[in-house]
Order: C-alpha cells, then structure tokens, then sequence
C-alpha cells in the first residue's frame, strides 16, 4: 500500500513537473506570437507607406510630363536631321492650329535604338513643349479629330505617361470588352481614371482590380434595357481622336488624390 502511494506521489509530480513545462513553452509561444503580431503591423504600415511613397512619385512623374506629347506612325528619317523643325512646321498643318507664339520645343527625340529595316514600326517621337497650353490644344485637337494623315500613314497623338499610370490605363482598356457587354457606358479620363455609368449609377475608378470587382458583382444582376443609360455603346478611350464619352469634365487633374491609386471606385449619384 505504502509503495502504491509513493509511486502515485512521484506521478503526481512529475505531471505537475510536465504542466509547468509546458505552461512556459505555452508562454515563451504567446510571447513570440505577440511580438509577431507587432512585426506584421509594423510591416503592413510600412508596405502602405511604400504604397504611398508610389503613388507620389507617380504623381510626381506624371506632373513632369505634363508638357509631353507622343506622335506614334511617323515614318522613320521623316524628320531629317532637326527634329524640333519638323515638328514646329508638320503640328500647325496636322492640327491646323494657328500658334501664337509659334511653337517651341525644350526637347524632342525618338524612343529607343535606331532602327536601320523600315519595315518595322516607326519608333514614337517624344516632344516637350516649351509652352504648356500649346501641349493642351494639340492634345484637345487629337482626341476630336485624330488620327491625322501624313501621306500614306496614320499619325496619332497622345498624353505622355508614367510607367505605372500606362499599366493602369492598359488594364483599364482591357476590361473594355466586358463593359460593352454589359450595356455600360464608360470613358477613360487622364491620368488614369475609368468612369462607368450603369442603371443611372455613376462611379469613378481609380483601380482596374475594383472595376473588374466591381463588374463582377453586377455579372449576374438584371439590368433595365430600357434604361437609356445602359442601351449605348458611348466609350473609348480619351487619347488619339474620337468624341468623348460624356462625363463630369473632359480633362481632369492628374490626380484627384495622391493615394488613389491604391482605392476603390467613388461613387457619384
């Protein structure tokens, strides 16, 4: 009897023993849990301050761009050897503007390597103008009457954008389809922002990813064909000629807000 209940004491003990253990192992994982915890916060702030540094410098880019334009389909050697003589006699005929001053350039170049086969693509001409509202009218000019004609070959003009803002304006012209076929009228506006009007609903999209949500939770919805709103086929892109969609403005800023890049759409009723 005596031997049973020491050997149930020392058992007793030695749980007691394995509980403490694993009482600390349990705090000693709280503790590295917690201290997780804090490095992932610290990590999110930090990724969203990344984030916003982004959409700065993005804005930023975009604003020193303003003065850009990009003249894509002009023959390769077109411009002989004076660039800036060539666009300074070839705009005013294209755009049949009358410039007053005339037209001045701080630079102009093509993109990229020289190509010596003339079968390939031309390469784009970059030009920044010296004046800013001269950029303005060529570009106003582009999106009513383009493309323009220089002997067999279509010349269109367009904004000059940032790396990220062109990535965003493409994934906004690839959800195109999908608008089309869901009645929605639509507009992309500079820099990169998409406006839909679906069921008399207007919202502004600054993210391609939330449109294409947002398209996706209206995918199986009805929607009332005899609604005027949803009947047309209304738009297309605001760069290189064509009307625009119709919209609250024409040509907005280039950022409404510096972090939008990284937000959902805002509504507008």
């Amino acid at each position: 009897m005596d031997a049973s209940l020491s050997s149930l004491i020392l058992e007793t003990k030695s749980m007691r023993l394995d509980i403490a253990g694993f009482q600390t192992r349990v705090k000693g994982l709280e503790h590295r849990m917690g201290s997780l915890e804090t490095q992932m916060t610290t990590y999110r702030d930090r990724d969203q301050d990344l984030l916003y540094l982004r959409s700065k410098l993005t804005d930023l880019e975009d604003r020193s761009r303003r003065d850009n334009i990009r003249l894509l389909g002009i023959p390769e050697h077109e411009e002989g050897t004076d660039m800036q003589a060539f666009l300074g006699s070839v705009l005013p005929k294209l755009t049949s503007l009358d410039f007053d001053p005339p037209l001045e350039f701080q630079r102009a170049h093509r993109v990229g390597p020289k190509r010596s086969d003339t079968s390939l693509r031309p390469r784009p001409i970059i030009a920044c103008l010296l004046r800013h509202n001269h950029a303005r009218q060529i570009l106003q000019t582009a999106r009513k009457q383009g493309p323009f004609r220089i002997g067999q070959h279509d010349i269109r003009i367009t904004a000059d954008y940032s790396k990220d803002t062109n990535e965003r304006r493409k994934a906004f012209l690839a959800l195109r389809p999908r608008l089309r076929q869901m009645g929605m009228k639509f507009g992309l506006f500079d820099p990169a922002r998409m406006w839909v009007t679906i069921n008399s609903i207007s919202k502004d999209f600054y993210n391609p990813d939330e449109l294409s949500l947002f398209l996706d939770s209206f995918q199986h919805q009805p929607m009332d064909s005899t609604n005027p709103d949803c009947s047309q086929d209304t738009g297309r892109e605001n760069e290189g000629g064509g009307p625009l969609p119709p919209g609250p403005e024409k040509e907005g800023p280039l950022h409404h807000d510096t972090t939008s890049i990284k937000g959902a759409g805002t509504q507008r009723g």
